[in-house]
């Protein structure tokens, strides 16, 4: 006998890796440079010059058996107290290793957060659309109910008054993600104080903490002056989940954390639960070398210049074809408002006739509107865009 729950997990189609397998054959038959794939959201620019150089430093340098071997499940002390350092640095905070725990990425920081979290088969993790589509699988495998704020599709912003009457006894947390998969939009200061006050008094009214999960692997992928509010700083009782995958271009290296601020309500007792979630979903260690690595390069930034002149041109582009889409302030995504109204139509319809990829908002819980991953050559955004321009007059 077969668990059927993960069997279905794992025979349900993916939209977005079908699409990007899709565009794989479909480049063996027609020539990559046919096929526009926006699909999936893989860095395209190289990783820091320094990340490198580090990585051939260390392996050159570091005995065998620090650089291979096992480290102490929260991670090396070390690499924490780097982490915290530079955190300390940026946002006025007082961190130390000890507020840390690192992960293979952030889908496990998450994961084991989301565990820590469901105190019983009640308990409700809350999430505002459009959102990360992998939530419901880790909400409902940590045993808890998976409950969405429907999108505010005016700004991106949150709709805090419908989060309002989804909030109940049994909610313990929500989790929010800045910049946005698959919008692009951050989250203003505004909109984040509006939140920890709403928090704040459901809290009270319910009698026990109700946790922001702050999902940033985009944090530093940001355009022009604007800036990233860091949320522990707005709201006491958050938990930030980070990874290192697009901030530094390493989704392979599988490196990210738990941030549990001393400020969170039992926030060492929370820590252990996190810590305890992660032993049970088969958590060893995070892997050792990249850890070093980033010990040593923990204040590195991209070089967001390339993503830029990304954005600019495909939105300006497609605002002048007659699209409409949200304004991406940050990440490398664009949502697109589909001119038929129907973005699983508009995605199967660009797929067969012109080889263009988009992902249907109807996977970010969001109908209507289409995701562009524009972390992509410059090349294939300018021999996209007639495809582009032949699919929108195709709707007149």
């Amino acid at each position: 006998m077969l668990n059927k729950r993960y069997y279905a997990l794992g025979t349900e189609p993916s939209f977005i890796r079908e699409l990007f397998m899709y565009g794989l054959e479909q480049a063996k038959k027609v020539g990559a440079e046919n096929v526009f794939d926006y699909s999936l959201g893989n860095p395209s620019i190289p990783a820091p010059k320094k990340i490198n150089e580090t990585i051939c430093d260390v392996v050159s340098n570091v005995e065998s058996v620090k650089l291979h071997g096992y480290s102490v499940a929260a991670g090396f002390e070390d690499a924490r107290a780097a982490v915290a350092a530079d955190l300390n640095r940026r946002f006025g905070t007082d961190y130390t290793a000890a507020n840390l725990f690192f992960t293979c990425g952030a889908a496990p920081a998450i994961f084991a957060t989301f565990c820590a979290l469901t105190a019983d088969e009640e308990s409700e993790i809350i999430t505002i659309a459009p959102f990360f589509p992998e939530y419901k699988v880790f909400v409902e495998s940590a045993g808890a109910k998976f409950k969405i704020v429907p999108a505010d599709t005016e700004a991106f912003q949150i709709n805090l008054s419908s989060l309002d009457e989804t909030i109940s006894e049994h909610t313990q947390a929500v989790i929010i993600n800045s910049p946005n998969n698959p919008s692009g939009v951050v989250y203003t200061e505004e909109t984040l104080s509006a939140l920890a006050d709403l928090l704040r008094r459901k809290g009270e009214e319910y009698g026990h903490p109700i946790y922001i999960i702050a999902d940033e692997p985009y944090r530093e992928l940001v355009y022009g002056d604007v800036k990233v509010p860091f949320i522990p700083n707005i709201y006491e009782n958050t938990i930030v989940c980070y990874s290192y995958s697009k901030s530094l271009s390493l989704p392979g290296e599988r490196i990210g954390y738990v941030c549990v601020p001393d400020s969170c309500a039992d926030s060492r007792d929370l820590y252990a639960t996190v810590a305890g979630a992660a032993r049970a979903s088969g958590h060893v260690c995070p892997p050792t070398l990249i850890q070093k690595v980033i010990e040593i390069c923990a204040s590195e930034m991209p070089d967001l210049e390339a993503y830029e002149r990304n954005r600019n041109r495909l939105f300006s582009s497609l605002r002048e074809m007659g699209y409409e889409a949200a304004k991406p302030d940050g990440a490398f995504y664009l949502f697109v408002k589909a001119p038929n109204g129907d973005a699983m139509q508009f995605s199967l319809d660009a797929k067969e006739k012109e080889n263009l990829l988009v992902v249907p908002g109807e996977v970010f819980g969001c109908p209507g509107y289409f995701r562009l991953s524009y972390c992509v050559s410059e090349e294939m955004i300018e021999r996209s865009l007639p495809s582009f321009k032949r699919m929108i007059e195709s709707y007149r």
